[in-house]
């Protein structure tokens, strides 16, 4: 690896993907969606974050979860799959560092509603949080619903956030996951970044990562803007490998040609 951080002085690794939370650009739909996050847990709903790949939906996600304060709240975060109901249940069972053998699926069920309710006996808001929720079955959309319940439907026990691709709403839109998409009262969807928020989205990490100096002119932001289209997790990825690529040789200017260059290596 050419030693590219130590070439331009930068304190810590440029656009990286684990960025403190603290150092987080404030993306346009940030704020509204933590309103519309926090009202959700409020109110035991349901609220949805959608976005294309590499748009901040993780990173909003675990924006959002660390607003959670752990003595009124247990998070369950989880990362969704193909798999079927009972494998999502235990998935649930897990996040508790439980252990449940079984592939009853009413076993699984009343396991995770007493784990669940164990959170509420002790004063806590139990909040899932399911990341790349357009990847689950729609028989998972169909059934989501019944962890939420409580005495009838009279309450809910389970505030959720969904968070995944654009197909995820076609998923809600299902006739068979209308009980669970009545229960949805916010929506947020993360758009591309425009080339002005883009140059500021750069210059930001530039900073957060200990560089004072301009390494680029706006041909090069223009060149990132153009080749991620407008999206941060392709624009990190090209800004890094453009670093890389004028470092390798031995220029503290980084131009379109740099990105290019960058961009031969991405898929």
């Amino acid at each position: 690896m050419i030693p590219y951080r130590e070439f331009f002085g930068f304190s810590k690794e440029p656009f990286s993907q684990d960025v403190g939370l603290n150092e987080l650009y404030p993306l346009k739909a940030l704020a509204p969606c933590v309103d519309r996050f926090e009202y959700t847990v409020s109110m035991g709903a349901v609220c949805v974050i959608t976005g294309d790949i590499g748009a901040g939906k993780s990173t909003t996600l675990r924006y959002c979860a660390s607003r959670l304060h752990p003595s009124r709240y247990k998070s369950i975060a989880l990362i969704a799959h193909t798999g079927r109901w009972n494998e999502f249940l235990r998935q649930v069972i897990l996040s508790f560092g439980a252990v449940c053998g079984t592939q009853s699926v009413t076993t699984l069920i009343k396991t995770a509603r007493d784990l669940l309710f164990e959170v509420v006996d002790k004063k806590q808001t139990p909040v899932l949080l399911v990341d790349e929720a357009h990847l689950m079955r729609p028989e998972l959309f169909y059934q989501l619903h019944t962890l939420t319940q409580f005495e009838y439907d009279s309450k809910s026990i389970l505030p959720m956030v969904l968070a995944g691709q654009n197909q995820l709403l076609e998923r809600l839109g299902a006739y068979q996951a209308r009980p669970l998409a009545s229960r949805v009262i916010g929506k947020t969807h993360l758009e591309a970044l425009s080339q002005k928020e883009m140059g500021a989205y750069l210059e930001h990490h530039l900073r957060v990562a200990g560089s004072n100096e301009g390494l680029w002119g706006e041909n090069t932001t223009l060149a990132i803007y153009q080749g991620s289209g407008g999206f941060p997790r392709r624009a990190n990825m090209l800004a890094r490998g453009a670093l890389i690529a004028a470092a390798r040789e031995k220029t503290r200017v980084v131009t379109p040609e740099h990105v290019r260059l960058a961009d031969t290596e991405l898929i």
